[in-house]
C-alpha cells in the first residue's frame, strides 16, 4: 500500500500518524544524496548530515507545505538551500563528483549536424565534466545539474531554485553556451 502512495498522501498522513514520514525518507534519500554529492559535498558524513537537517527541516514545516507544489520539489529545494548553507558556513567552494549519466548534457551540447562517428568516438571522462562543471558560475552549474542529471523539469527547477520558468531557460542556455566554452574537445556548432 506505501508504494503506490503519492507524495502528497503520505504527507497528509504524515500529519496525522509521524511515524508514516519514514516513508519520504526512504523514497528520498538516496535520490537527494546522490543530489547533495553532485552539488560539491564530496564528504559522506557532510551529505547525511545535510540530509538530516534536511528531512527534520521537512518534517516541521509539512504543516506549511503548499498541495499544489510536487513534495519532490519542495524536497529538492530544501536540500538545496541546505548544501548552500553548508557552503556558506564552512566557506568553501563545492568539488563537484559527476557520474557518467552526464550523457544526456553532452549529447545536447554536440552539434546534431556533426559525423556521428566522430561524436561516438568521442568521450569525455566524468573527470574532465566536473572539472569544467567546478569552473561554472553556481547558477549555472546547478541548473545542469537539476536538468541532466536529476531529470527535473522546468516547473520543478523553477520550484526548488525558487526562480521564474524564464529565468530557468535563461540559466540552462547560458550555462550550455559556458560549459560549450569549457570543453573545447567538443564538436560543436
Amino acid at each position: 500500500m506505501p508504494q503506490t502512495m503519492t507524495d502528497e498522501e503520505i504527507v497528509r498522513r504524515t500529519l496525522l500518524d509521524k511515524e508514516v514520514f519514514s516513508l519520504l525518507i526512504e523514497r528520498y534519500e538516496a535520490k537527494l544524496m546522490r543530489y547533495c554529492e553532485r552539488l560539491g559535498v564530496g564528504v559522506l558524513e557532510d551529505r547525511e548530515d545535510i540530509l538530516q537537517n534536511a528531512f527534520v527541516k521537512a518534517y516541521k514545516n509539512l504543516n506549511s507545505f503548499d498541495p499544489t507544489l510536487t513534495f519532490s520539489s519542495w524536497m529538492y529545494r530544501i536540500t538545496h538551500n541546505e548544501v548552500m548553507n553548508f557552503f556558506r558556513f564552512k566557506r568553501s567552494r563545492p568539488q563537484v563528483i559527476l557520474s557518467e549519466e552526464g550523457e544526456s548534457l553532452l549529447t545536447e551540447l554536440r552539434d546534431e549536424g556533426s559525423d556521428t562517428a566522430a561524436q561516438s568516438e568521442l568521450r569525455l571522462s566524468s573527470e574532465e565534466l566536473a572539472k569544467a562543471f567546478a569552473k561554472l558560475q553556481p547558477q549555472y552549474r546547478d541548473a545542469l545539474i537539476l536538468r541532466f542529471f536529476e531529470d527535473r523539469s522546468y516547473a520543478e527547477m523553477s520550484d526548488i531554485l525558487e526562480v521564474p520558468v524564464g529565468t530557468v531557460s535563461t540559466l540552462l542556455y547560458r550555462a550550455k553556451r559556458e560549459i560549450r566554452e569549457l570543453l573545447p574537445e567538443l564538436p560543436l556548432s
